[in-house]
């Protein structure tokens, strides 16, 4: 059998083994080295970045060589080869002027050695170049060395193409990345949260100061106040900007799949862990942990963040190994950690570890002057989405808006302008187009100037259904009034309990495939969908 034959059948069965370009020129260039008596050798490919051709793996060359080994498109013969696609055999490089040596690795040697530099090239297109070096025996030995040579080129060519494409995906990924990183430094900036009140600009002035220290930070506030906007505002001003910011929501989860979520786990170490997984503080190495509900922490758990908030080091789920991480943590909390302390529902060593800096978040209630500027931003903000002119509100509509309580805080102002966004024919802000539920608390009752009470409420809800019924649609208003009705008990229940479903339940007191089967009557949409009873 022809010798070469063998060659290049060792060749194809190393080059099916792996996709992965520096193992498989590693185990190619094995082969050379033994057959033809390669010394070394070179995979040159284009920095996209830089736009100069750079080694990306390499036999024979220590690593200092390798770094050295840089050339602009059409230097040398490196750069002439991938600029004509031509491929070119030099006899002996020490009479060749344009062979720069520019690893140093023949420098000072008094042997002929060769250099045989050839193009890979895949859908008629150059995407990197090949070159060996060996010592000089004859001119036909080179000639037989350049047939295999042009023949393992060709066979490398698709994973080069692979490998130089991932690496281009990788590249603009990166900058995709850094862009989106900047993006979300911008939008959290100081000056982009919407607040002049008094209580949020005390506010704005704590995070300020502890942005760039690694305290830990507690942050209290009702549900809707922001608080997971503070929480970025504070890492996306701080030293660990480029680095993870991860939310966690503790209430979303309990207990086994809580402390995988946190620290990870091993293969096996319960019914469903099929493999390994790292949990959330190793994947927020070097960034920010946001602990969000961490009052629903069961106390095991309790004890474990303790001691990663003491010692910084933990064990996934099922190991006994034990890891590290460098993470700021930032809890929130929508009760009073201090009273759940007093009532022993919450470990007061933990509380004293969390409260190095703790910050209160003011209900909008606290805040009213801020109204008007969040009802304008939230107005750019969802015309923009969708692609409307919603701008003209009256003063009599706006102070409607400013006396509401807003137990639900900014984020039900904000659901109620998307709302009447989305709902909008034109550029008035009407009444009509705000949720019921803020028109009949909102108003006052017009023969007795006080607030609304319960019984003007389900009046008006029931006069507001019967109203928009048709004669034909008589026989549904006891369906229509008592489904209008469930729903504003479910969506408000939803809301108190951060759209977890199966607090929305026991909070309500009904069962939970109750309130399953309500979502599917009544055609709702699930809070977070982490929790489906």
């Amino acid at each position: 059998m022809d010798p070469m034959h063998d060659v290049l059948a060792e060749i194809s069965e190393i080059m099916g083994s792996s996709l992965e370009l520096r193992r498989v020129f590693d185990g190619v260039m094995r082969v050379l080295a033994a057959r033809l008596g390669i010394e070394r050798g070179r995979l040159v490919i284009l920095d996209d970045v830089t736009g100069r051709l750079r080694i990306e793996a390499a036999h024979g060359l220590t690593p200092d060589e390798q770094r050295r080994g840089v050339y602009a498109v059409g230097e040398g013969i490196t750069g002439n080869v991938f600029e004509t696609g031509k491929a070119r055999v030099i006899p002996d490089v020490r009479e060749e002027p344009s062979y720069l040596d520019r690893t140093g690795e023949l420098r000072g040697r008094a042997e002929p050695y060769s250099f045989i530099c050839l193009p890979i090239t895949s859908n008629n297109q150059t995407v990197g170049v090949l070159s060996v070096d060996k010592l000089f025996t004859d001119q036909e030995s080179l000639e037989g060395d350049l047939h295999v040579l042009t023949v393992v080129a060709a066979m490398i060519s698709q994973t080069v193409r692979i490998n130089w494409m991932a690496y281009r995906e990788k590249a603009e990924l990166a900058k995709e990345l850094a862009e989106l990183r900047k993006q979300l430094g911008e939008r959290y900036q100081f000056s982009n949260i919407i607040g002049t009140s008094p209580a949020m600009m005390d506010v704005f002035q704590t995070v300020h100061q502890i942005a760039h220290t690694r305290a830990t930070v507690l942050l209290m506030g009702e549900t809707g106040t922001g608080k997971e906007m503070i929480a970025k505002a504070i890492h996306y001003n701080s030293d660990r900007k480029d680095q993870p910011f991860i939310r966690v929501n503790c209430g979303a989860l309990s207990g086994q799949l809580l402390e995988s979520e946190l620290f990870g786990h091993v293969k096996g170490a319960f019914t469903g862990a099929i493999r390994d997984k790292i949990g959330r503080f190793e994947a927020a190495n070097g960034g920010t942990l946001f602990l969000d509900e961490i009052v629903t922490l069961d106390t095991s758990l309790q004890v474990k963040l303790l001691r990663v908030l003491q010692e910084r080091e933990f064990e996934r789920v099922g190991d006994y190994r034990t890891f590290s991480s460098d993470v700021r943590i930032i809890a929130a909390s929508n009760l009073d950690l201090e009273e759940e302390v007093k009532a022993k529902r919450f470990r007061d060593d933990l509380y004293y570890r969390l409260n190095v800096v703790a910050i209160r978040l003011p209900p909008l209630r606290e805040r009213r002057s801020d109204i008007p500027a969040l009802i304008d931003h939230f107005l750019d903000k969802y015309n923009q989405e969708n692609g409307r002119t919603l701008h003209k509100i009256s003063r009599d509509l706006l102070n409607l808006l400013s006396r509401y309580p807003w137990p639900g805080n900014v984020r039900e102002l904000e659901n109620a302008i998307e709302r009447a966004v989305v709902l909008s024919r034109g550029e008035h802000f009407t009444e009509d187009l705000l949720p019921l539920s803020i028109r009949m608390v909102a108003e006052q009752s017009p023969s007795t100037g006080r607030p609304a009470s319960s019984e003007d409420l389900a009046l008006e809800l029931v006069n507001e259904v019967m109203d928009s019924t048709s004669a034909s649609e008589a026989g549904q208003i006891w369906n229509q009034a008592t489904g209008r009705l469930e729903r504003i008990l479910i969506e408000e229940a939803l809301r108190r309990c951060d759209g977890v479903k199966i607090k929305a339940a026991d909070y309500l007191g009904i069962n939970r495939n109750t309130l399953n089967k309500k979502f599917k009557e009544l055609g709702l949409v699930s809070g977070n969908g982490q929790d489906e009873p």
